[in-house]
Protein backbone atom coordinates (compact mmCIF):
# COMPACT_ATOMS: atom_id res chain seq x y z
CA UNK A 1 0.00 0.00 0.00
CA UNK A 2 1.08 3.60 -0.35
CA UNK A 3 0.22 6.70 1.58
CA UNK A 4 -1.03 9.86 -0.05
CA UNK A 5 1.51 12.68 -0.17
CA UNK A 6 1.40 14.82 2.92
CA UNK A 7 2.08 18.44 3.59
CA UNK A 8 5.55 17.47 4.70
CA UNK A 9 6.70 17.47 1.11
CA UNK A 10 9.63 15.35 0.05
CA UNK A 11 10.39 14.43 3.63
CA UNK A 12 7.02 12.81 4.21
CA UNK A 13 7.27 9.38 5.81
CA UNK A 14 7.08 6.41 3.50
CA UNK A 15 4.98 3.32 4.12
CA UNK A 16 5.82 0.45 6.39
CA UNK A 17 4.14 -2.93 6.21
CA UNK A 18 4.33 -5.36 9.07
CA UNK A 19 3.65 -8.96 8.00
CA UNK A 20 1.55 -7.61 5.17
CA UNK A 21 -0.74 -4.63 4.54
CA UNK A 22 -1.84 -2.64 7.56
CA UNK A 23 -5.10 -4.26 8.58
CA UNK A 24 -5.57 -2.63 11.93
CA UNK A 25 -3.80 -1.34 15.02
CA UNK A 26 -1.32 -3.51 16.89
CA UNK A 27 -2.60 -4.45 20.39
CA UNK A 28 -1.31 -1.99 22.95
CA UNK A 29 -0.05 -4.70 25.31
CA UNK A 30 2.15 -6.01 22.51
CA UNK A 31 3.68 -2.57 21.96
CA UNK A 32 4.23 -2.07 25.69
CA UNK A 33 5.85 -5.50 26.05
CA UNK A 34 8.19 -4.67 23.16
CA UNK A 35 9.02 -1.25 24.62
CA UNK A 36 9.82 -2.77 28.01
CA UNK A 37 12.92 -4.29 26.42
CA UNK A 38 14.19 -0.73 25.93
CA UNK A 39 13.26 -0.14 29.59
CA UNK A 40 15.30 -3.22 30.53
CA UNK A 41 18.24 -2.04 28.44
CA UNK A 42 18.62 1.02 30.65
CA UNK A 43 20.55 -1.26 33.01
CA UNK A 44 23.38 -1.52 30.53
CA UNK A 45 23.10 1.88 28.89
CA UNK A 46 22.64 4.07 31.97
CA UNK A 47 24.23 2.07 34.76
CA UNK A 48 27.05 0.13 33.07
CA UNK A 49 28.05 2.27 30.11
CA UNK A 50 27.37 5.83 31.20
CA UNK A 51 26.87 6.87 34.80
CA UNK A 52 28.10 4.20 37.22
CA UNK A 53 30.43 1.46 36.01
CA UNK A 54 32.54 3.34 33.43
CA UNK A 55 32.98 6.18 35.90
CA UNK A 56 34.09 3.61 38.49
CA UNK A 57 36.56 1.97 36.08
CA UNK A 58 38.15 5.30 35.13
CA UNK A 59 38.41 6.59 38.71
CA UNK A 60 41.65 6.96 40.66
CA UNK A 61 40.84 3.67 42.38
CA UNK A 62 42.29 1.87 39.37
CA UNK A 63 45.02 4.30 38.32
CA UNK A 64 45.45 7.54 36.38
CA UNK A 65 42.05 8.88 35.27
CA UNK A 66 43.19 10.28 31.93
CA UNK A 67 45.08 7.08 31.06
CA UNK A 68 42.14 4.87 32.02
CA UNK A 69 39.80 7.03 29.94
CA UNK A 70 42.00 6.36 26.93
CA UNK A 71 42.01 2.62 27.66
CA UNK A 72 38.23 2.66 27.91
CA UNK A 73 38.03 4.08 24.40
CA UNK A 74 40.35 1.39 23.04
CA UNK A 75 38.46 -1.52 24.64
CA UNK A 76 35.11 -0.23 23.38
CA UNK A 77 36.59 0.37 19.95
CA UNK A 78 37.65 -3.30 19.74
CA UNK A 79 34.21 -4.43 20.89
CA UNK A 80 32.66 -2.32 18.17
CA UNK A 81 34.87 -3.92 15.54
CA UNK A 82 33.68 -7.39 16.56
CA UNK A 83 30.05 -6.25 16.35
CA UNK A 84 30.70 -4.87 12.88
CA UNK A 85 32.00 -8.24 11.70
CA UNK A 86 29.14 -10.31 13.11
CA UNK A 87 25.93 -8.24 13.31
CA UNK A 88 24.63 -8.60 9.73
CA UNK A 89 25.36 -12.33 9.72
CA UNK A 90 23.44 -12.98 12.92
CA UNK A 91 20.56 -10.84 11.65
CA UNK A 92 20.54 -12.57 8.28
CA UNK A 93 20.43 -16.02 9.84
CA UNK A 94 17.61 -15.11 12.22
CA UNK A 95 15.62 -13.91 9.17
CA UNK A 96 16.26 -17.09 7.24
CA UNK A 97 15.63 -19.50 10.09
CA UNK A 98 12.65 -17.73 11.62
CA UNK A 99 14.46 -17.61 14.97
CA UNK A 100 14.61 -13.89 15.70
CA UNK A 101 13.20 -14.27 19.20
CA UNK A 102 15.45 -17.23 19.99
CA UNK A 103 18.58 -15.24 19.15
CA UNK A 104 17.25 -12.27 21.06
CA UNK A 105 17.13 -14.59 24.08
CA UNK A 106 20.67 -15.86 23.54
CA UNK A 107 22.24 -12.40 23.34
CA UNK A 108 20.09 -11.15 26.21
CA UNK A 109 21.42 -13.97 28.37
CA UNK A 110 25.05 -13.18 27.53
CA UNK A 111 24.46 -9.50 28.33
CA UNK A 112 23.02 -10.46 31.71
CA UNK A 113 26.11 -12.57 32.48
CA UNK A 114 28.37 -9.65 31.52
CA UNK A 115 26.44 -7.32 33.84
CA UNK A 116 26.75 -9.79 36.69
CA UNK A 117 30.49 -10.13 36.05
CA UNK A 118 30.85 -6.37 36.60
CA UNK A 119 29.61 -6.91 40.16
CA UNK A 120 32.83 -8.84 40.85
CA UNK A 121 35.17 -6.02 39.83
CA UNK A 122 36.52 -5.15 43.25
CA UNK A 123 38.15 -1.74 43.94
CA UNK A 124 41.68 -2.87 43.22
CA UNK A 125 43.82 -2.19 40.12
CA UNK A 126 44.22 -5.93 39.49
CA UNK A 127 40.50 -6.14 38.63
CA UNK A 128 40.50 -3.39 35.98
CA UNK A 129 41.07 -5.83 33.10
CA UNK A 130 38.09 -7.91 34.22
CA UNK A 131 36.05 -4.72 34.25
CA UNK A 132 37.04 -3.71 30.74
CA UNK A 133 36.52 -7.28 29.48
CA UNK A 134 33.02 -7.62 30.98
CA UNK A 135 32.04 -4.19 29.66
CA UNK A 136 33.29 -5.09 26.18
CA UNK A 137 31.50 -8.47 26.08
CA UNK A 138 28.30 -6.81 27.25
CA UNK A 139 28.66 -4.12 24.60
CA UNK A 140 28.96 -6.80 21.90
CA UNK A 141 26.05 -8.92 23.11
CA UNK A 142 23.61 -6.07 23.71
CA UNK A 143 24.29 -4.73 20.21
CA UNK A 144 23.61 -8.16 18.68
CA UNK A 145 20.46 -8.46 20.80
CA UNK A 146 19.33 -5.07 19.51
CA UNK A 147 19.65 -6.26 15.90
CA UNK A 148 16.79 -8.69 16.57
CA UNK A 149 14.94 -6.30 18.86
CA UNK A 150 14.97 -3.47 16.31
CA UNK A 151 13.80 -5.90 13.63
CA UNK A 152 10.73 -6.57 15.79
CA UNK A 153 9.68 -2.94 15.29
CA UNK A 154 8.00 -4.01 12.06
CA UNK A 155 5.96 -6.56 14.04
CA UNK A 156 4.56 -4.04 16.53
CA UNK A 157 3.87 -0.99 14.34
CA UNK A 158 2.09 0.08 11.18
CA UNK A 159 2.82 2.60 8.45
CA UNK A 160 0.93 5.25 10.40
CA UNK A 161 2.62 4.98 13.78
CA UNK A 162 6.13 3.58 13.35
CA UNK A 163 7.70 6.86 14.48
CA UNK A 164 5.57 7.01 17.61
CA UNK A 165 6.19 3.36 18.48
CA UNK A 166 9.95 3.74 17.99
CA UNK A 167 9.96 6.95 20.03
CA UNK A 168 7.85 5.34 22.75
CA UNK A 169 10.30 2.45 23.05
CA UNK A 170 13.35 4.69 23.12
CA UNK A 171 11.65 7.00 25.60
CA UNK A 172 10.83 4.03 27.82
CA UNK A 173 14.53 3.29 27.91
CA UNK A 174 15.23 6.74 29.31
CA UNK A 175 12.37 6.57 31.81
CA UNK A 176 13.57 3.14 32.92
CA UNK A 177 16.99 4.69 33.46
CA UNK A 178 15.44 7.36 35.68
CA UNK A 179 13.64 4.86 37.90
CA UNK A 180 16.64 2.57 38.21
CA UNK A 181 19.08 5.39 38.91
CA UNK A 182 16.78 6.78 41.61
CA UNK A 183 16.68 3.35 43.24
CA UNK A 184 20.45 3.13 43.13
CA UNK A 185 20.88 6.69 44.36
CA UNK A 186 18.84 6.25 47.51
CA UNK A 187 19.73 2.62 48.23
CA UNK A 188 23.29 2.02 47.08
CA UNK A 189 25.24 5.08 45.89
CA UNK A 190 27.07 5.68 49.14
CA UNK A 191 30.88 5.42 49.23
CA UNK A 192 30.63 4.12 52.80
CA UNK A 193 28.18 1.32 51.93
CA UNK A 194 29.65 -2.16 52.32
CA UNK A 195 27.71 -5.44 52.45
CA UNK A 196 30.16 -8.24 53.04
CA UNK A 197 32.93 -7.97 50.41
CA UNK A 198 30.77 -5.87 48.05
CA UNK A 199 30.63 -2.08 47.95
CA UNK A 200 28.12 0.29 46.38
CA UNK A 201 29.15 -0.02 42.71
CA UNK A 202 29.18 -3.81 42.85
CA UNK A 203 25.77 -3.88 44.54
CA UNK A 204 24.48 -1.51 41.90
CA UNK A 205 25.58 -3.90 39.15
CA UNK A 206 23.75 -6.78 40.87
CA UNK A 207 20.56 -4.73 40.89
CA UNK A 208 21.16 -3.78 37.24
CA UNK A 209 21.42 -7.46 36.32
CA UNK A 210 18.11 -8.33 38.01
CA UNK A 211 16.46 -5.32 36.38
CA UNK A 212 17.71 -6.28 32.92
CA UNK A 213 16.57 -9.89 33.16
CA UNK A 214 13.19 -9.11 34.74
CA UNK A 215 12.04 -6.45 32.29
CA UNK A 216 13.40 -8.31 29.25
CA UNK A 217 10.96 -11.17 29.74
CA UNK A 218 7.63 -9.62 28.54
CA UNK A 219 8.71 -9.30 24.90
CA UNK A 220 9.34 -13.05 24.72
CA UNK A 221 5.75 -13.79 25.73
CA UNK A 222 3.90 -11.03 23.85
CA UNK A 223 5.65 -10.84 20.46
CA UNK A 224 5.64 -13.86 18.18
CA UNK A 225 8.51 -15.37 16.25
CA UNK A 226 9.23 -14.05 12.75
CA UNK A 227 7.75 -16.55 10.29
CA UNK A 228 7.59 -14.32 7.22
CA UNK A 229 9.99 -15.64 4.55
CA UNK A 230 12.54 -13.19 3.24
CA UNK A 231 11.46 -11.72 -0.09
CA UNK A 232 14.96 -11.72 -1.49
CA UNK A 233 15.70 -15.39 -1.11
CA UNK A 234 17.79 -15.28 2.05
CA UNK A 235 18.58 -18.85 3.10
CA UNK A 236 20.45 -20.42 5.96
CA UNK A 237 24.08 -21.03 5.14
CA UNK A 238 27.41 -21.67 6.76
CA UNK A 239 29.66 -18.85 7.87
CA UNK A 240 31.28 -18.41 4.47
CA UNK A 241 27.96 -18.64 2.66
CA UNK A 242 26.45 -16.07 5.02
CA UNK A 243 29.16 -13.56 4.13
CA UNK A 244 28.68 -14.30 0.42
CA UNK A 245 24.96 -13.59 0.79
CA UNK A 246 25.74 -10.44 2.74
CA UNK A 247 27.91 -9.16 -0.11
CA UNK A 248 25.09 -9.88 -2.54
CA UNK A 249 22.64 -7.95 -0.38
CA UNK A 250 24.98 -4.97 -0.19
CA UNK A 251 25.39 -5.06 -3.96
CA UNK A 252 21.61 -5.11 -4.43
CA UNK A 253 21.25 -2.19 -2.03
CA UNK A 254 23.89 -0.21 -3.92
CA UNK A 255 22.19 -0.91 -7.25
CA UNK A 256 18.55 -0.44 -6.27
CA UNK A 257 18.61 1.97 -3.34
CA UNK A 258 21.89 3.84 -3.18
CA UNK A 259 20.26 6.43 -0.95
CA UNK A 260 19.82 3.73 1.68
CA UNK A 261 23.53 2.95 1.58
CA UNK A 262 24.34 6.62 2.09
CA UNK A 263 21.93 6.73 5.02
CA UNK A 264 23.62 3.71 6.59
CA UNK A 265 26.98 5.47 6.27
CA UNK A 266 25.71 8.83 7.57
CA UNK A 267 23.83 7.26 10.47
CA UNK A 268 26.85 5.12 11.35
CA UNK A 269 28.90 8.23 11.91
CA UNK A 270 26.41 10.42 13.74
CA UNK A 271 25.19 7.50 15.89
CA UNK A 272 28.75 6.90 16.98
CA UNK A 273 28.87 10.54 18.05
CA UNK A 274 25.61 10.09 20.00
CA UNK A 275 27.00 7.00 21.69
CA UNK A 276 30.16 8.90 22.57
CA UNK A 277 28.14 11.60 24.30
CA UNK A 278 26.56 9.12 26.69
CA UNK A 279 29.57 6.82 27.02
CA UNK A 280 31.91 9.59 28.14
CA UNK A 281 29.34 11.91 29.71
CA UNK A 282 29.70 10.55 33.24
CA UNK A 283 33.48 10.43 32.91
CA UNK A 284 33.63 14.12 31.91
CA UNK A 285 31.15 15.13 34.60
CA UNK A 286 33.41 13.64 37.25
CA UNK A 287 36.87 14.40 35.90
CA UNK A 288 36.30 17.87 34.44
CA UNK A 289 33.41 19.34 36.41
CA UNK A 290 34.08 17.68 39.78
CA UNK A 291 30.79 15.79 40.13
CA UNK A 292 30.66 13.39 43.08
CA UNK A 293 29.22 9.87 42.56
CA UNK A 294 25.83 10.95 43.93
CA UNK A 295 25.81 14.17 41.89
CA UNK A 296 26.53 12.15 38.74
CA UNK A 297 23.41 10.10 39.49
CA UNK A 298 21.32 13.22 40.12
CA UNK A 299 22.42 14.52 36.75
CA UNK A 300 21.72 11.15 35.17
CA UNK A 301 18.14 11.22 36.45
CA UNK A 302 17.60 14.71 35.05
CA UNK A 303 19.29 13.75 31.77
CA UNK A 304 17.14 10.67 31.28
CA UNK A 305 14.00 12.64 32.13
CA UNK A 306 14.80 15.29 29.53
CA UNK A 307 15.82 12.72 26.91
CA UNK A 308 12.78 10.52 27.56
CA UNK A 309 10.24 13.33 27.27
CA UNK A 310 11.91 14.71 24.16
CA UNK A 311 12.08 11.31 22.46
CA UNK A 312 8.46 10.38 23.13
CA UNK A 313 7.25 13.84 22.09
CA UNK A 314 9.17 13.89 18.80
CA UNK A 315 7.73 10.52 17.75
CA UNK A 316 4.64 12.39 16.54
CA UNK A 317 6.84 14.85 14.64
CA UNK A 318 8.62 11.88 13.07
CA UNK A 319 5.33 10.52 11.70
CA UNK A 320 4.15 13.94 10.56
CA UNK A 321 7.27 15.53 9.05
CA UNK A 322 9.50 12.54 8.47
CA UNK A 323 12.50 11.19 10.41
CA UNK A 324 15.09 12.97 8.26
CA UNK A 325 14.06 16.42 9.51
CA UNK A 326 14.03 15.21 13.11
CA UNK A 327 17.56 13.82 12.71
CA UNK A 328 19.01 16.95 11.11
CA UNK A 329 17.42 19.29 13.66
CA UNK A 330 18.71 17.14 16.50
CA UNK A 331 22.27 17.03 15.18
CA UNK A 332 22.38 20.81 14.83
CA UNK A 333 21.15 21.16 18.41
CA UNK A 334 23.82 18.74 19.61
CA UNK A 335 26.61 20.69 17.92
CA UNK A 336 25.49 24.01 19.36
CA UNK A 337 25.24 22.56 22.88
CA UNK A 338 28.56 20.70 22.71
CA UNK A 339 30.52 23.66 21.39
CA UNK A 340 29.00 25.92 24.03
CA UNK A 341 29.89 23.51 26.86
CA UNK A 342 33.50 23.18 25.65
CA UNK A 343 33.98 26.89 25.14
CA UNK A 344 32.50 27.88 28.47
CA UNK A 345 34.53 25.25 30.33
CA UNK A 346 37.73 26.76 28.94
CA UNK A 347 36.58 30.32 29.53
CA UNK A 348 36.34 31.21 25.83
CA UNK A 349 32.87 32.74 26.12
CA UNK A 350 32.60 33.63 29.80
CA UNK A 351 35.57 35.40 31.40
CA UNK A 352 33.99 34.90 34.82
CA UNK A 353 34.25 31.10 34.46
CA UNK A 354 38.01 31.05 33.95
CA UNK A 355 39.94 28.40 32.07
CA UNK A 356 40.78 24.97 33.49
CA UNK A 357 44.23 25.01 35.08
CA UNK A 358 46.85 22.74 33.55
CA UNK A 359 47.99 21.42 36.93
CA UNK A 360 44.62 19.77 37.52
CA UNK A 361 44.17 21.41 40.92
CA UNK A 362 40.63 21.70 42.37
CA UNK A 363 40.54 25.37 41.38
CA UNK A 364 40.94 24.20 37.80
CA UNK A 365 37.63 22.34 37.74
CA UNK A 366 35.11 23.88 35.38
CA UNK A 367 31.95 25.35 36.97
CA UNK A 368 29.32 22.63 37.43
CA UNK A 369 26.49 24.79 36.06
CA UNK A 370 28.00 24.55 32.57
CA UNK A 371 27.58 20.80 32.53
CA UNK A 372 24.12 20.98 34.08
CA UNK A 373 22.79 23.38 31.46
CA UNK A 374 24.48 22.24 28.29
CA UNK A 375 24.66 18.59 29.26
CA UNK A 376 20.87 18.61 29.55
CA UNK A 377 20.60 20.41 26.22
CA UNK A 378 22.65 17.61 24.67
CA UNK A 379 20.27 15.05 26.14
CA UNK A 380 17.34 16.92 24.63
CA UNK A 381 18.56 15.98 21.15
CA UNK A 382 20.28 12.60 21.52
CA UNK A 383 17.16 10.46 21.96
CA UNK A 384 15.14 11.95 19.06
CA UNK A 385 18.07 11.47 16.67
CA UNK A 386 18.47 7.82 17.67
CA UNK A 387 14.78 7.00 17.53
CA UNK A 388 14.23 8.75 14.19
CA UNK A 389 17.23 6.94 12.73
CA UNK A 390 15.66 3.61 13.69
CA UNK A 391 12.27 4.54 12.22
CA UNK A 392 13.84 5.91 9.00
CA UNK A 393 15.27 2.49 8.25
CA UNK A 394 12.21 0.56 9.44
CA UNK A 395 10.08 2.40 6.88
CA UNK A 396 12.02 1.01 3.92
CA UNK A 397 13.04 -2.55 4.89
CA UNK A 398 11.34 -5.27 2.81
CA UNK A 399 9.36 -7.84 4.76
CA UNK A 400 11.56 -10.76 5.77
CA UNK A 401 14.81 -8.79 5.64
CA UNK A 402 14.44 -6.88 8.91
CA UNK A 403 17.17 -8.74 10.77
CA UNK A 404 19.62 -8.58 7.90
CA UNK A 405 19.17 -4.86 7.20
CA UNK A 406 19.20 -3.93 10.88
CA UNK A 407 22.30 -6.10 11.09
CA UNK A 408 23.82 -3.90 8.39
CA UNK A 409 22.65 -0.93 10.43
CA UNK A 410 24.54 -2.28 13.44
CA UNK A 411 27.55 -3.16 11.31
CA UNK A 412 27.87 0.22 9.66
CA UNK A 413 27.39 1.81 13.07
CA UNK A 414 30.08 -0.35 14.59
CA UNK A 415 32.33 0.08 11.59
CA UNK A 416 32.53 3.73 12.63
CA UNK A 417 32.45 3.05 16.35
CA UNK A 418 36.15 3.65 16.73
CA UNK A 419 35.72 7.30 15.75
CA UNK A 420 34.36 8.76 18.98
CA UNK A 421 36.54 6.71 21.38
CA UNK A 422 39.72 7.32 19.39
CA UNK A 423 39.05 11.01 18.72
CA UNK A 424 38.05 11.43 22.37
CA UNK A 425 41.41 9.92 23.38
CA UNK A 426 43.33 11.81 20.66
CA UNK A 427 42.03 15.23 21.66
CA UNK A 428 42.72 14.53 25.33
CA UNK A 429 46.32 13.92 24.25
CA UNK A 430 46.34 17.06 22.09
CA UNK A 431 44.77 19.38 24.66
CA UNK A 432 46.29 17.72 27.71
CA UNK A 433 43.01 17.70 29.62
CA UNK A 434 39.90 15.54 29.61
CA UNK A 435 37.60 18.39 28.48
CA UNK A 436 39.26 18.34 25.04
CA UNK A 437 37.66 14.97 24.41
CA UNK A 438 34.41 16.84 23.71
CA UNK A 439 35.99 18.28 20.57
CA UNK A 440 36.59 14.81 19.16
CA UNK A 441 32.99 13.76 19.75
CA UNK A 442 31.61 16.96 18.20
CA UNK A 443 33.72 16.43 15.08
CA UNK A 444 32.09 13.02 14.64
CA UNK A 445 28.61 14.54 15.03
CA UNK A 446 29.45 17.31 12.53
CA UNK A 447 30.64 14.85 9.87
CA UNK A 448 27.46 12.81 10.35
CA UNK A 449 25.34 15.93 9.93
CA UNK A 450 27.05 16.87 6.66
CA UNK A 451 26.50 13.38 5.25
CA UNK A 452 22.87 13.31 6.46
CA UNK A 453 22.19 16.52 4.53
CA UNK A 454 23.08 14.58 1.38
CA UNK A 455 20.57 11.79 2.14
CA UNK A 456 17.13 12.10 0.56
CA UNK A 457 13.95 11.38 2.48
CA UNK A 458 12.80 7.75 2.42
CA UNK A 459 10.67 7.01 -0.62
CA UNK A 460 9.16 3.59 0.04
CA UNK A 461 9.99 -0.06 0.52
CA UNK A 462 13.18 -1.51 -0.88
CA UNK A 463 13.08 -4.37 -3.34
CA UNK A 464 15.81 -6.89 -2.65
CA UNK A 465 14.36 -9.65 -4.78
CA UNK A 466 16.83 -11.26 -7.10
Amino acid sequence: MTDHPSSAGNDAPATLDTAGPDVGPVPRKKVVAWALYDWAGSSFNAVATTFVFTRYLTSSTFGDTDELSGQLGLWLGLAGLLVALTAPITGQQSDAGGHRKRWLGVWTGITAIALLAMAFVFPDPQFVVLGFFALSIGTISIELANVNYYAMLTQVSTSRNVGRVSGFGWGMGYVGGIVQLLILLFAFIDPELQLGPFHYVQLSMMVATLWYVGFSLPVFFAVGENKQPASGGVTRAGLLGAYVELCRSIARLWTRSRNTVWFLIASAIFRDGLTGIFTFGGVIASGTFGFSPSLVIYFAVAANLVAGIATIATGTLDDRFGPRRVIITSLVGLLVSGVAAFGLALGFFDPMAGPIQSDGSPSGLAPAWIFWIFGLFLCLFVGPAQSASRSFLARIIPVGHEGEVFGLYATTGRAATFLSPLLFSAFIAIGGKQIWGIVGIMIVVAVGLVLMLLVRASAGKLDLSR
